[in-house]
């Protein structure tokens, strides 16, 4: 029998006593505002939750909170699903909820465009059955997934299995359709579904007065406004906005946003716990007040299972929790119709999931470290076909940047052109939506330009050469681990030393 349905485990990670580095407020130089970040905030709110319950501040606390959750019916009329392991498996999603921001509010944080009203990011948190450790895996939102055959419970007709990326499959069928995809792709049996969003995350930043990250490199992105310079910083709200959205500020894109996801849930948590929050009722209440207010859970995610966790996860040390991402085996599997998706690594994540089901740690006794500081991309450069035009009054740079990016290995057309204008300032990349980890790949290897969707131009990116291009730099192919099991890290690898 599948375990009670409970929360998703709480992650401790770091030690108290740390002292406070303040940084930079968030955009307009005051208070950030509410505003919402993506996937794993999302996420960590909801785990942060658990923790809080383990203060024993009471069960009728603990149930007044519980009346804030939205329930949602995610296992109706399922079948076929998968046989039970050991331990419990919640899935966690965030969802794009944009369109409930106000106009200021997106400007201010670089949230403009359309939501797409499909999953941001998902994550399995795997709670073993002795309550002494907790497996994170993060599944990429551009993962090539197939919908599982089903009837439309809107019209009633039989819909066969489909190809999709797989954040589609919540915009298809809504948290029922999403935990079947998850159970069809992972032959894993989800116990749980925790859905968030993230209206009041930077609220709970700031109730927490800010939570610490480390980064060893600058992380720069026009996109979200995130600039942080390399060293150590404590975020408020609108800074941790700005830091978990991020996918620009290097060329790995989601990959890197996972990590930094992670870390940033593990420096969470290990706030939580080392504020005195578990301690005092008033600030328990702050905290819980700012957290739930858009949670949508399964039915059985109750007060019982909230306190119930909270206390078995009391004792949890930063090295009994573990992060890691499914194996990637293609990271551009372009599928016809859906442009280009990650596929995984079937071998690699039946292991991981097998793991999992057995209820085994995924991390390894040693990692190495990691040598090379070259940016990282998803898509290998021979794989991006480029057409570069000059957009200023320099004769020849388009040649030069052409000749620059063949020399990186990019398959470009070889015949460089002038653009229609002569004065562009700044180097841009124009790409179909449906290539959007090529552009970002490809924007990589040319630092500074801007990325510029063009809906219906094709798989051929087109480079404008603007009078701020000084030179290409060299890139490499984000590829999984070399050896048969993935990259995992422990919670107590992840947070600032």
């Amino acid at each position: 029998m599948p375990s009670r349905p409970g929360a998703a485990p709480p992650l401790r990670a770091g030690v108290p006593g740390l002292s406070r580095v303040t940084g930079r407020r968030g955009p307009g130089g005051g208070r950030p505002r509410r505003g919402r970040p993506r996937w794993a905030t999302r996420m960590a709110t909801t785990l942060s939750v658990v923790v809080l319950a383990s203060a024993g501040i009471g069960h009728a606390v603990v149930s007044s909170i519980e009346s804030d959750i939205t329930r949602v019916d995610a296992f109706r009329d399922m079948k076929n699903r998968p046989a039970a392991g050991h331990g419990m498996n919640v899935l966690l999603v965030g969802t794009d909820g944009r369109e409930r921001l106000t106009a200021a509010e997106r400007r201010d944080f670089h949230l403009g465009g359309a939501p797409c009203h499909c999953t941001d990011t998902m994550m399995i948190v795997h709670l073993s059955a002795d309550r002494e450790r907790a497996s994170v895996v993060s599944l990429p939102r551009d993962s090539y997934a197939e919908v599982p055959a089903r009837t439309d419970p809107r019209t009633g007709e039989p819909r066969a299995a489909h190809p999709v990326r797989l954040n589609a499959a919540y915009a298809e069928g809504g948290p029922n359709l999403t935990v079947s995809t998850v159970e069809h792709m992972t032959d894993l049996k989800i116990d749980h579904y925790v859905e968030v969003d993230f209206t009041s995350f930077m609220r709970t930043v700031d109730v927490l007065d800010g939570v610490r990250v480390c980064t060893p490199e600058p992380l720069k992105d026009s996109y979200t406004g995130l600039d942080l310079p390399a060293g150590t910083h404590r975020l408020t709200g609108g800074q941790a906005l700005q830091y978990v959205r991020s996918r620009h500020a290097d060329g790995a894109s989601d990959l890197s946003r996972m990590r930094r996801q992670q870390r940033f849930l593990a420096a969470l948590l290990e706030r939580t716990t080392s504020s005195g929050v578990l301690l005092n009722p008033m600030r328990f209440r702050d905290v819980t007040r700012a957290v739930l207010g858009s949670v949508r859970a399964d039915k059985g995610f109750g007060a019982d299972e909230l306190l119930d966790l909270g206390r078995a996860m009391r004792n949890f040390s930063p090295s009994s929790s573990e992060f890691t991402t499914v194996p990637i085996a293609e990271m551009a599997f372009p599928v016809k119709g859906i442009g280009s998706t990650l596929k995984w690594d079937e071998d690699k994540a039946r292991r991981l999931f097998d793991a999992l089901r057995a209820d085994r740690p995924l991390a390894a006794p040693h990692r190495r470290p990691p040598v090379d500081r070259t940016p990282t991309v998803e898509v290998a450069p021979r794989e991006i076909r480029v057409q570069v035009l000059n957009g200023t009054t320099t004769k020849g740079l388009a040649g030069r940047v052409d000749r620059a990016l063949a020399g990186l290995g990019f398959a470009v057309t070889g015949h460089p052109a002038d653009a229609p204008v002569h004065d562009a300032r700044r180097t841009v990349v124009e790409y179909d939506p449906r290539w959007d980890r090529s552009a970002r790949s490809l924007s990589t290897a040319l630092p500074g330009s801007e990325l510029r969707a063009v809906p219906g131009q094709g798989p051929v990116l087109k480079v404008t050469a603007g009078t701020d291009f000084k030179d290409v730099r060299k890139v490499k192919v984000a590829t999984p681990p070399s050896s048969d099991a993935p990259e995992v890290v422990k919670g107590d690898e992840v947070v600032c030393p």
